[in-house]
């Protein structure tokens, strides 16, 4: 028996936790039909697999038509939900792991022009900004029938063989009874505290009277909203005593803040540049004070802080949610003494980001996850071992290179700079992103120990690179910026990289175009506008940093809105023209031909990156596969064959921005995907 406070079990009423590591109720937004079908039985069968005590499924499953998903979630009001999460819930059983869902209506937090097109309902009619619909104030009738819904959803659970629910109040239907920001009713159950609880102990006694008091059932809630004319942390106490003294419920599952803001969502689940754990010791106040079971995630990305939390008795069980996307074999590393293996969670985002904008929840750095079926979290060793050359070193580059060791190749790696990271390094010398070099970082870690030769300083030509003898070559040299964007004045801007670099000194009225919408331009807005700058961002699109999305530009704008800084969409910079010592800027529209200047003295121009792919093209003729990549083989996760040059010694492929401008997931996910079957 291990010594180590989170690897000890947890009694749970009748269900024993393996250890004290969960992944907290997420959704990943991989339900097929609203049903929890293969990629999502992967997704939680892999964590299973790896030693993970409960892993609560379904971020906000819909107990009912009139709470359509504003993403794709599992709809736990229909019949069919049950043998889909049975399947799931076996599976992970057979592994030792727990587990739960959770279950709620969405009340406000909702649009009516979803799915079934009903009006959306809250006991008030007070919309939500975040997804900006009035709701309808919620009647007698609706209140009896959503209590039903909890209860028949519970009772869907229950039969699926899940060893608990959890029931989420925070920001949808539950809390917004709760809020005095939210609930204007008039009857039984609006005014005080009492009455705003009337309708959570409501639906508790129904899913009581339905599963039985052996049925496990917590809730996730707030203990404090953080707004003015909110739940305070004294309501949030009292509540919490509620709860426990109701007897209706088995643990709590506490956060701190509020969701109906990108602002507040961000203070609730920070993200990198934020404090970790910032709302740990909140949740322990409110495990002292009750006694009761209590678990809580909010950026406990790190072994070492999670420790903290069960040794010091703040939690009893700690919520390890985007450290497992990261690293879904954490809890195993944990066992075998290989903590320093662990992926990191960088606090991208990238996950949360990606679902609020209607995709797939993807890790920025671990391409896997959520594409188990596929791509492997383990490497394979290969049947024959290779000489594999890779030149680059950024994050596409590294990855690369740590397959490779992995599949047992001999690897050499040429960068021409003295150390690695290409984009990464640059991006990380701001102080809010610099967890981003951990990308960086833990594959050199991984190289090392599998004896990766890097050799720095190099810039590779054709006769380096054929000197090493391989059989296969990696092109992952990355890209440089383009600002050749203009009619005129090309030559009198500088790009978003000069000034993240350093090599360029910011001005002091500084217009930067942005037309990739990605963080560089934000970035290099932020370090010129704290010089104390004027600083005006300029966008054709309809939105400022679409690529950004929303939580990773609230730190951002917090910056940038205490400054001397203006934003204008729909615009974009035609020419620039010098002026005396200054800088005449014409602007147009790509709606109408309309003009507008600015006089300013720095133009930084932000249009992504263009290929370095002068090497590549150079040993194009000479390889086997003349770089031809078989994309059906790619996809389906299949070796390449391609064979067009059958007197060549070696194939030649290229990833990450060698081929165009992305960003780092799809860097890495080029170097996994291709070089796990080479």
């Amino acid at each position: 028996m291990s010594n180590d406070p989170l690897l000890q079990p947890f009694q749970l009423k009748h269900l024993t936790l393996r250890n004290r590591i969960m992944i907290t109720s997420h959704e990943p937004a991989y339900p097929e039909d609203g049903m929890p079908k293969g990629r999502y039985r992967a997704y939680h069968v892999e964590r299973a697999k790896a030693g993970v005590a409960l892993t609560m499924t379904a971020g906000s499953a819909s107990v009912a038509r009139d709470s359509p998903p504003v993403f794709n979630n599992i709809l736990a009001w229909k019949d069919e939900v049950v043998g889909w999460m049975k399947q799931m819930v076996d599976e992970c059983h057979d592994h030792g792991a727990a587990v739960m869902i959770q279950l709620t209506h969405l009340g406000r937090r909702t649009r009516w022009d979803k799915a079934d097109w009903l009006p959306i309902v809250a006991p008030c009619h007070e919309r939500e900004a975040a997804h900006r619909a009035f709701p309808k104030r919620i009647e007698d009738w609706d209140i009896a029938r959503i209590i039903e819904d909890f209860a028949d959803a519970a009772e869907r659970m229950k039969a699926a063989g899940v060893d608990g629910i959890e029931l989420e109040a925070y920001g949808h239907l539950l809390e917004q009874f709760w809020s005095p920001l939210t609930n204007d009713l008039d009857n039984d159950y609006g005014g005080s505290l009492d009455n705003r609880l009337r309708f959570t102990f409501d639906v508790l006694r129904a899913i009581r009277a339905r599963c039985g008091q052996d049925f496990i059932v917590g809730l996730r809630y707030t203990g404090d909203q953080c707004q003015p004319g909110g739940m305070t942390a004294a309501e949030g106490m009292e509540i919490s005593h509620k709860l426990k003294a109701s007897g209706l419920v088995d643990f709590l599952n506490v956060v701190r803040g509020a969701i109906d803001t990108d602002p507040a969502l961000t203070d609730l689940i920070p993200i990198q540049g934020m404090k970790n754990a910032p709302h740990l010791d909140f949740a322990g106040k409110i495990r002292a004070a009750t006694g009761f079971p209590t678990f809580h995630a909010a950026k406990i990305p790190d072994v070492a802080t999670a420790r903290h939390a069960i040794a010091s008795g703040k939690l009893d069980m700690v919520g390890m949610t985007r450290a497992h996307m990261a690293d879904p074999h954490l809890v195993r590393k944990v066992i075998e003494g290989r903590e320093d293996d662990i992926r990191p969670c960088v606090g991208a985002n990238y996950c949360l980001d990606r679902i609020y904008q209607g995709g797939l929840a993807f890790c920025l750095h671990n391409p896997a996850t959520g594409r188990e079926e596929t791509i492997p979290h383990s490497i394979a060793p290969a049947a024959v071992k290779k000489r594999i050359t890779i030149v680059g070193a950024g994050p596409a580059g590294v990855e690369a290179a740590r397959v490779a060791a992995e599949r047992g190749h001999a690897v050499t790696v040429f960068e021409a700079a003295d150390q690695p990271g290409g984009q990464i390094r640059l991006t990380a010398q701001d102080e809010r992103r610099r967890e981003m070099i951990s990308i960086i970082a833990w594959r050199m870690a991984q190289c090392e120990k599998r004896g990766v030769s890097f050799r720095f300083n190099t810039f590779a030509e054709a006769e380096t690179v054929l000197d090493t003898n391989p059989d296969e070559v990696i092109i992952a040299t990355g890209g440089l910026p383009h600002t050749a964007v203009l009619g005129a004045g090309n030559d009198l801007v500088h790009s978003a990289w000069d000034i993240l670099s350093g090599d360029v000194k910011p001005g002091s009225n500084v217009l930067i175009f942005d037309d990739a919408g990605d963080h560089a331009a934000l970035q290099a807005a932020d370090l010129v506008s704290a010089t104390g700058a004027a600083v005006e961002i300029v966008t054709p699109d309809r939105s400022f940093a679409p690529e950004i999305m929303a939580m990773n530009l609230v730190p951002y704008m917090r910056n940038l809105q205490k400054r001397n800084t203006t934003f204008t969409v729909t615009w974009r910079l035609m020419s620039v023209a010098r002026e005396g010592n200054q800088l005449r800027a014409v602007l147009g529209s790509d709606y109408g031909d309309v003009r507008r200047e600015r006089l300013v003295d720095q133009v930084i121009v932000n249009h992504g990156t263009r290929p370095l792919d002068d090497l590549y093209f150079e040993l194009k003729p000479q390889s086997r596969n003349l770089g031809e990549v078989d994309y059906d083989a790619l996809a389906e996760g299949r070796s390449q064959q391609v064979v067009r040059n059958p007197g060549a010694g070696f194939r030649l492929f290229r990833i990450g921005d060698a081929v165009s401008a992305r960003n780092t997931h799809a860097a890495i996910y080029d170097a996994l995907r291709l070089v796990k079957d080479l």
